[in-house]
């Protein structure tokens, strides 16, 4: 990531003017900043050339707000695939502006921002403490969530409409980009809406956010499956338990359910190229030494090796080629060829493990995600995530979060445990 150019700067509507109504918290300044590189040696270059390290400004509630609580409406809106989670972080925002503001109105947008345009027709919900009690205990989001781009001018207009002063955005890449969009288009007109985001990633690949709310739900749910993948595989005789995970670009869920359970011998991601000849001969090795394999691949690896689709979902993204039931075909395809019987069992967990609700560590981060953007709303602070950095809670501007996807580094500490926990050749291309 070019951590040197980009600018890390957070945008503000105005000078927080009004005492916080909060008690008996440790209000935190402006000055207070985490530096983004952790290496010595990169921090040395810094001071070397007598150049301050670039920082992330801390979260966290402000001895001063800017917005009038017993004036400011909220709006909230959840966008793309669903991820454990979501609800959790609803609550806490809701939660938070009513009873460390008293902010009394914050609505809730249907559907994603389909819920910003008129023509869809969706009624806001509205969302009080009451409406927001018992979400967190079920998976999936209260308000629905949808892909796709909305007319940007259309959005704004119904915020100044009806008198939104924050609209929180829980989504990932795309809606952090909607999101933008809406901040640019609400400082063209000189309104003073605020526009924070809640980075929403089941992969996990966002720019600037060490670790995002359902990944760790998501790894827990899916090391499940590759008990259960293991099971069946060393149930039966040339046993092969083959694993899909979600992943589009960014293989990190596969990786650490495959840290997490280290009875699967092949790991298949995006970033690590694969040659279909090479992977074969290997899971061969595999059944011939062992009698039994465990495979975990990623849904965006491999797709140099199918046909592509040339279609795109609501949002621009290309459609993927499906790499499980390649995988499934052509393995046993090959060892038919070999007359060699294989028994091989296919699981795709995706949407089971999208869905659920937030584990404990999920949950609690989820938490601090809401109320920490309620505090950055509150004293005008907009067109920005919360995220953690360094296992602190901080601001990352938009075009930051946005400026490239975070992937795993082939070379890297991670994929090097990887091929250590699955024994799987460094190159199979």
């Amino acid at each position: 990531m070019g951590h040197v150019e980009m600018n890390f700067n957070i945008s503000k509507l105005g000078e927080s003017r009004i005492p916080s109504p909060m008690r008996g918290v440790r209000f935190v300044r402006d000055d207070e900043h985490v530096v983004i590189h952790s290496g010595f040696k990169e921090i040395k270059e810094f001071f070397e050339r007598r150049e301050q390290p670039p920082f992330l400004e801390a979260a966290g509630p402000r001895e001063k707000i800017y917005c009038d609580p017993s004036k400011l409406k909220c709006g909230i809106v959840t966008c793309g695939g669903l991820c454990p989670g979501l609800n959790d972080v609803i609550r806490a925002i809701v939660m938070s502006l009513y009873h460390h503001y008293g902010v009394k109105t914050v609505y809730g947008f249907p559907y994603g921002y389909e819920g910003l345009a008129p023509k869809y027709g969706h009624q806001p919900l509205e969302l009080t403490p009451q409406a927001v009690r018992r979400i967190h205990e079920i998976g999936g989001t209260i308000l629905g969530s949808s892909r796709g781009n909305q007319d940007v001018s259309q959005m704004v207009d119904t915020l100044e409409r009806m008198g939104i002063g924050i609209l929180f955005t829980i989504g990932g890449d795309g809606t952090l980009r909607g999101a933008h969009a809406i901040s640019e288009e609400v400082k063209r007109r000189g309104l003073k809406i605020g526009v924070i985001g809640i980075p929403k990633t089941i992969d996990n690949d966002i720019s600037y956010v060490h670790l995002s709310f359902g990944f760790d739900t998501a790894v827990s749910e899916a090391r499940r499956v590759t008990h259960a993948a293991h099971s069946e595989a060393e149930g039966a005789r040339n046993g092969i338990g083959l694993v899909k995970l979600m992943g589009r670009e960014s293989g990190f869920i596969a990786a650490y359910a495959v840290l997490a359970d280290t009875q699967v011998n092949f790991c298949l991601v995006p970033e690590v190229p694969f040659g279909l000849p090479r992977f074969l001969q290997a899971l061969k090795e595999r059944l011939e030494q062992r009698g039994h394999a465990v495979v975990v691949v990623a849904e965006g690896a491999g797709q140099n090796l199918m046909e592509a689709t040339g279609e795109k979902d609501a949002s621009g993204n290309t459609r993927l080629g499906d790499i499980g039931l390649f995988l499934r075909d052509q393995i046993r395809a090959s060892f038919g060829q070999l007359g060699m019987e294989v028994n091989l069992r296919y699981i795709d967990p995706s949407y089971t493990i999208r869905s659920q609700a937030a584990n404990a560590r999920d949950a609690a981060y989820c938490a601090l995600l809401g109320h920490n953007a309620a505090h950055a709303g509150m004293t005008g602070r907009t067109d920005m995530v919360i995220s953690i950095w360094r296992n602190e809670l901080v601001h990352v501007p938009i075009p930051a979060a946005v400026s490239e996807r975070k992937q795993i580094d082939p070379d890297g500490v991670l994929w090097d445990s990887v091929i250590a926990s699955t024994g799987q050749p460094k190159d199979l291309r």
